[in-house]
């Protein structure tokens, strides 16, 4: 039976593999879709990873097929291999134990940016909702199963919630897969917004006000209510079966 939401419960109870699974399907919807590329990692807080496979396009991944790995990249559980550019996450988890959630893709906006080596401003209230700091890091100048650059560029990023990552794409983390949807959509939609906006001859000059746009940049990414829930029922509607 389809799931009906109620104002009291908006989605039905979801493991954390069933969380990684809807954060990849709603991002692939929103242009996190580089073919294979891509990861996302949820610590456990025992020394391992969720992660998705090598092999598995986020718009095909189900439960069964996420993956557990441990920081040195070794699978522990599942019968997928660990996909290439995973010591970015390994890395990020080894340095910010506090960080659960982690996100890496090439969306087409946000790489453009990144390739530009230059951060948009943002330039609306959407493009702003995710919160979190964004930085561009031009420390990525090796193959993406270096853990020696991975750790490179995380050390740069720093304290940073959201990096650009020059001639490679963008990385998001959050403490929940709705904080990392929030920003994952609002980083995109910000580079987007910005795109156009200097393609059409405007001046990147934010009519935001300031004290907006630092409350904003101080979100945790869990404020916009029902947002992530909204997504994940149309990747529910789109695919019955996938809960099982």
């Amino acid at each position: 039976m389809a799931f009906e939401p109620t104002p009291d419960k908006l989605i039905p109870d979801l493991s954390p593999r069933e969380e990684l699974v809807l954060l990849a399907r709603c991002l692939w919807r929103e242009g996190y879709n580089d073919h294979l590329a891509g990861h996302i990692t949820c610590a456990l807080g025992d020394g391992t990873l969720l992660c998705n496979p090598w092999l598995i396009t986020w718009d095909e991944l189900r439960p069964h097929q996420v993956i557990r790995i441990d920081l040195a990249g070794n699978v522990v559980e599942g019968d997928w291999p660990v996909p290439l550019g995973i010591p970015l996450h390994l890395a990020l988890h080894e340095r910010r134990p506090d960080v659960r959630w982690a996100m890496h893709n090439h969306p087409l906006y946000g790489t453009v940016w990144a390739d530009m080596r230059e951060a948009p401003p943002a330039m609306d209230q959407s493009s702003a909702l995710g919160g979190g700091d964004l930085t561009v890091i031009d420390e990525y100048d090796e193959p993406v199963n270096s853990l020696e650059s991975a750790r490179s560029a995380v050390a740069r990023m720093g304290d940073a919630d959201l990096a650009l990552l020059a001639g490679h794409g963008v990385f998001v983390v959050g403490n929940s897969a709705r904080a990392v949807h929030q920003r994952a959509v609002a980083l995109e939609q910000r580079c987007q917004r910005a795109w156009y906006i200097r393609a059409a001859g405007g001046a990147l000059d934010s009519p935001l006000p300031q004290w907006w746009a630092d409350k904003m940049r101080r979100s945790s990414g869990e404020n916009f209510a029902g947002f992530w829930e909204a997504m994940v029922r149309q990747e529910l509607r789109a695919d019955p079966s996938l809960l099982g």
